[in-house]
């Protein structure tokens, strides 16, 4: 496929149909407005007061009650020497070899007052703990303090007409970043404490995300010598992963830049902050990365509800455009010969 129509690709779709920022709504909208406007358009939007009325907006913010609540409970910790799970990393055996893999957390299971003390006491380099587990762990571990939330978010459970096929549950601190992905599910991402960051790309951006196959590899920690280990998994198999890491330190910077030029030279993602009280709709497929700012209890506290998605034109049309080849040195040349026509043109931040 020519540069010229990815070209064009990108920037007709925020021209035609999600602007230059994320919508943000006062209020819940009516199951009608939700499926026009933002689930038929594959348009994120972020929602305020719609979780007013949930207990765990007062209670969780406070570790006691956490603790005391879920005394009894079992959860799954994980871990990482440097708070990236489920993200491209160098492969490690005692010294780095400069070949990258998909590395996945330790997981282990834990009472979850021992478990919220690691997290609140993570260290990055040394140790740092999340609580998080995508299984429906919000029903299940956390089945304890469910009834401080709802069970479904109820005006997206009427658009969609089901239930949520997963609940899941983050406890983490700002060493606990989430590398850019895609998820087969419409998500309604609630925040109960602190704020969580997103960086978005819609489904068309895909290129710009470098998608590469990495060797799967798990992280294991001895807790007798507080060490990580590192191992490639037997036998080996291979995950589709973005490779781009959007927030460079300064001496990588030049280096990623260089690299990965239809990301940093493209239309800037799309970024919003998720405060306690607000939720986020998260179209299907749609890339994003998360970081995150704790709250008053030094943590911050998220539920997130999964929806089948409808595998239909649109997962067609996104399978379609991942397959192609495009003439990718003369995009980036225009591209870079652009950069500063983007930054005036577009109010959304990287």
């Amino acid at each position: 496929m020519a540069a010229k129509e990815i070209d064009n690709l990108w920037r007709e779709v925020r021209e035609l149909s999600l602007g230059t920022e994320i919508d943000r709504l006062d209020s819940p909208p009516s199951p009608v407005q939700f499926i026009r406007d933002y689930v038929s358009q594959s348009k994120p939007c972020v929602i305020s007061n719609a979780i007013a009325h949930w207990p765990a907006l007062k209670l969780w913010s406070d570790p006691v009650y956490l603790a005391g609540a879920l005394s009894n409970d079992l959860v799954s910790l994980h871990l990482t020497p440097n708070g990236c799970a489920d993200a491209v990393t160098p492969i490690y055996d005692g010294s780095t070899t400069g070949d990258l893999c998909f590395a996945s957390a330790h997981v282990e299971k834990l009472p979850f007052p021992e478990a919220l003390q690691a997290v609140r006491s993570s260290s990055e380099g040394k140790n740092v703990a999340y609580l998080q587990q995508q299984n429906d762990c919000f029903r299940t571990e956390y089945s304890t303090v469910a009834s401080d939330c709802d069970g479904d978010i109820a005006w997206a459970t009427e658009a969609l007409g089901c239930s949520p096929e997963a609940v899941n549950l983050w406890i983490g601190t700002d060493l606990s970043v989430t590398s850019f992905h895609k998820d087969h599910y419409e998500n309604l991402y609630a925040v109960v404490s602190g704020e969580k960051h997103f960086l978005l790309l819609p489904p068309t951006d895909v290129h710009r995300l470098y998608v590469q196959q990495y060797p799967a590899a798990n992280y294991s920690y001895h807790r007798d010598s507080e060490a990580f280990k590192f191992e490639l998994e037997q036998p080996m198999r291979s995950v589709p992963w973005c490779s781009v890491d959007p927030y460079p330190s300064p001496e990588k910077e030049a280096s990623e830049r260089s690299k990965f030029p239809l990301f940093f030279n493209g239309p800037k993602p799309f970024h919003c902050t998720v405060k306690a009280g607000e939720i986020l709709y998260l179209p299907s497929m749609w890339f994003h990365h998360v970081s995150q700012t704790p709250g008053n209890g030094g943590y911050t506290v998220a539920v997130n509800y999964w929806y089948d998605m409808q595998f239909d034109i649109k997962y067609a049309y996104f399978n379609f455009l991942q397959s192609v080849s495009y003439e990718s040195s003369s995009l980036i040349s225009k591209l870079s010969g652009r950069e500063d026509e983007n930054s005036e043109s577009s109010d959304a931040e990287v």
